[in-house]
Order: C-alpha cells, then structure tokens, then sequence
C-alpha cells in the first residue's frame, strides 16, 4: 500500500512526485508519469502577467486532465498583488494546490525577485505565501532551494517562514541559486528543514537511481522524493524499475504511446517538434549510430517517425500495458 501523508486535507498517496520541469512536465508526460505511480502532477512554472494576459503558451502549461489530480500549479512572480490576483484566475481551474516557485535561477526570473529571488527577502516570501493562504481556500505551498549562494543559505528562516503564513507543504531543491545543477545536493539541509516544520517535506536533488529514492528517505525522513532529470525518458522510475530492465516491447509502447499523446496535445508539426527532446532521453540507454539517432530527432513525420521506431527494434506491440 502506497505511504499517505496529508498537505492541510489534501491526501497525497505515494512518496515520488514528478519535479516540475519547463519543456518536460506537460499534460502529455505528466499524465504518463501519473499512470506509473508519480503521486501528483505539478505543472511546470507559469508566470503571472502570462497567466493575466491568457497567453496561448501559459493555457498550455495549465491544461491537465481529471486523472492527474491532485494536480499543482506552480506559478511565480515578484509582485504580490499580481501574484494574488494571477492565483485568484487560476482558480477558476479547480487545481487542488498551488505552489510559488521561490526556486528557479534564470537570470531573467530570479534576477527580478521573482523564483529564486524571494529567498534573498524572507519577509517578503512570507507576504507571497499570507497573501494567498488568506484570500485562497485552495492549499499553498512553495519549492525553494536552499538561500540565494552559499554564502547566503536561509532555508531554515524561509522553512518557518511559509509554515508559520499558512503554507501546506515545502519541496526543497537541496542547492542554492548560485549552485544552479551543478555540485552536489544537500541532503542534510533537507534533513534539517524536515526536524524544523510539521508540514510535509518533498526532498530534491541527486536523486539519479532507485537506490537513491531510498538513500535520500532514510536519510532526510522526507514525506515524498521529487524526481526531475532521472525522469527524463525513464516514467520507470515511479515505479522504481531501473530503466535498463524494462523489456524492450514495453519501452516501444511506452515511447509510442507517449508520441501519440504529444500529437493529440499539441498537434501534429508541434508534437512531433516537442516530443523530439522526449524521444532523445528514450534512446540514450540505446547503443544507436549516430546517424540513426540524428535522423529521428530531425524527422517531421509521424509515419516516418513510427517506421524508423520500428526499424530500431522499437516496434508498436500488439498489446496494451497496464501501469
């Protein structure tokens, strides 16, 4: 049976959550995560002023369907009233939690205040998260990493912070800002945020392998594992398969199934476009010529695309799979 742990009264069943991740965690991939065990769907982050303005691209990123929930939608700004009134709209959507991004280290967003920017103002982060606990009745929760540079670390100041405005729940990116991908996670810092609040605690960071998901439980008492990079290409992993036991047939219905939803989605020139850097993760594990592996991800034809799938022992099984 699944581990539950509850975000104010919203239930969340399982302990791995897919991260969300911009280009990667859509509608189409979420849902297949979801499918192989991923405990809850989080939208990739969607800017205020996008989600004000209706932009064609932020509606994208908001689209989910009723077997993803709970669903979560990350949204990030450095204006509270706009922040607020962006969460208000949103609402419209029904989604069962919405998180702030304080964790995102894009110039453009972090150097404006915005993700990553608020963990350099602790009193203004806790102003983000009152503001919407106060006039939402939908949980609030927020991903942070672990201060702005290391010379900078606030996690635990940040942690009490959202907690003691009304906060649900806090996922943790065990790096700082400055850190970006690179170096190594923190997950003693996870460990601390953890023994620090009562809410539950979502760990990230260095997760790579099965043997990881467990290492980083045992060694943070986190509620729940957030997998970003090692999901690419590998929804296996919410099962806790290890990518290179999955027998082929099932990694072709997969990728097929995958590329079918892409097209749906999106249609079938943008699907095909999208799916590409999909597709690319599916086939590292593949000892491929690079010719080949070239020739997939530059083609533009669902039929031709389907036909060199099958010519690389990735043929489209007779039988469905059930995960």
């Amino acid at each position: 049976m699944d581990p539950v742990f509850f975000a104010h009264s919203l239930p969340i069943r399982g302990n791995l959550i897919l991260a969300p991740m911009r280009g990667y965690s859509d509608q189409p991939y979420r849902s297949l995560c979801r499918a192989m065990g991923s405990a809850m769907s989080y939208t990739s982050f969607a800017g205020a002023i996008g989600i004000l303005e209706k932009d064609k691209e932020t509606n994208l990123v908001l689209k989910y369907i009723p077997e993803e929930r709970p669903v979560v939608f990350q949204i990030y700004d450095d204006d509270e009233k706009r922040l607020l009134d962006a969460a208000r709209e949103i609402c419209k959507l029904n989604p069962d939690m919405i998180d702030i991004n304080m964790g995102c280290s894009i110039r453009g967003i972090a150097g404006r205040g915005a993700g990553a920017g608020l963990l350099r103002d602790t009193a203004k982060a806790g102003k983000m998260i009152k503001s919407l606990t106060t006039h939402l009745d939908v949980p609030i929760s927020a991903k942070i990493r672990l201060g702005w540079s290391h010379r900078s670390k606030n996690y635990l100041d940040i942690a009490r912070v959202i907690e003691d405005e009304g906060g649900a729940l806090i996922a943790v990116h065990a790096r700082t800002r400055d850190q970006g991908y690179g170096g190594n996670a923190d997950w003693d810092a996870i460990a601390e945020i953890k023994e620090t609040v009562d809410i539950p605690v979502i760990g990230n960071g260095d997760v790579k392998s099965i043997e990881d998901i467990e290492r980083i439980l045992s060694h943070t008492g986190c509620d729940a594992v957030m997998i970003g990079r090692a999901a690419k290409g590998n929804p296996w992993i919410f099962q806790r398969r290890k990518r290179n036991e999955v027998p082929l047939d099932e990694v072709a219905h997969i990728v097929h199934l995958h590329l079918e939803r892409m097209i749906d989605f999106y249609g079938q020139k943008l699907g095909i476009l999208r799916f590409r850097k999909h597709l690319a993760a599916y086939l590292d594990p593949m000892d491929l010529p690079n010719p080949t592996r070239v020739a997939m991800l530059k083609c533009t034809s669902r039929t031709r695309l389907q036909s060199m799938l099958l010519e690389i022992g990735l043929e489209k099984p007779d039988k469905n799979y059930a995960f």
